[in-house]
């Protein structure tokens, strides 16, 4: 075998191994990816009692008031919801 011959052949196992692990990595990336949309859609969407927007639980703001947990996309929705609240009373 001559010596242009070897570093031909060098070249093309190393295309091919460079080949190999990118589509490994490739299938590792899609899985991940996969299971990270996964747990976004599996997010609870909860309800704004003010303007009625929702919002993935994770993301909204908490409130707890007479022993009931309140969910809202905004501070401002927060403030409005707390001054009704206040009114009612």
């Amino acid at each position: 075998m001559t010596p242009l011959k070897l570093v031909v052949l060098i070249i093309l196992f190393y295309i091919g191994y460079r080949l190999l692990l990118g589509i490994g990595k490739k299938k590792a990336d899609n899985k991940q990816a996969e299971e990270s949309s996964a747990t976004q859609v599996a997010e609870k969407l909860v309800e704004d009692p003010v303007c009625h927007t929702l919002v993935p639980q994770g993301q909204a703001l908490r409130l707890q008031h007479e022993d009931e947990i309140y969910y809202f996309c905004s501070e401002a929705c927060c403030n409005r919801f707390l001054s009704d609240k206040g009114e009612k009373k």
